[in-house]
């Protein structure tokens, strides 16, 4: 299940870094295009801090606490095998998006974000979205889902598990 995550992962990354490409070319030129009239709309804005513009110009924070949980979730997969498959596509789409937003922190200084629903202020992106309905399968996961996780069983060098 591991090749299978890194692979959705990198096309999450790659679907938000080129959704990020357009947003850079055509709407920010453009300030604002309609995609759907009173519903849905392209706005180009530069985020440069957390949701709902919290902590701006904290982008060293942000790479730092990403990170971190990078790290959290490279510790699970070392020492867990995911099972649960509600599991497993909260984990991907977490850290799809997490990569995807790191992205721009690192080579930007900002986070580009471009979507908006009429009935919802902020501007998001991809990557935001893959992070929140993640975020939302993995409460779901560990609150009604059995087994998401087994612990590895690992071989010592004197050829016992433990």
């Amino acid at each position: 299940m591991t090749a299978l995550a890194i692979i959705i992962i990198i096309l999450l990354v790659a679907a938000d870094q080129l959704s990020k490409l357009y947003a850079l070319s055509v709407v920010k030129p453009a300030g604002m295009i309609t995609v759907i009239d009173h519903f849905y709309y392209f706005v180009y804005v530069e985020n440069r801090g957390a949701a709902f513009g919290m902590l701006q110009n904290k982008q060293w924070f942000f790479i730092i606490v990403t990170v971190v949980i990078f790290a959290c979730f490279g510790w699970v997969l070392y020492n867990y095998k995911i099972e649960g498959k509600l599991f497993f596509a909260a984990f991907v789409l977490v850290v799809g998006g997490g990569i995807g937003n790191l992205i721009d922190r690192l080579f930007r200084g900002y986070v580009v974000d471009f979507l908006q629903f009429s009935f919802f202020s902020p501007v998001c992106n991809l990557a935001d979205y893959f992070i929140t309905v993640g975020a939302v399968l993995l409460v779901i996961s560990m609150l009604f889902c059995k087994k998401n996780i087994a612990k590895r069983e690992r071989i010592g060098k004197d050829g016992a598990e433990g």
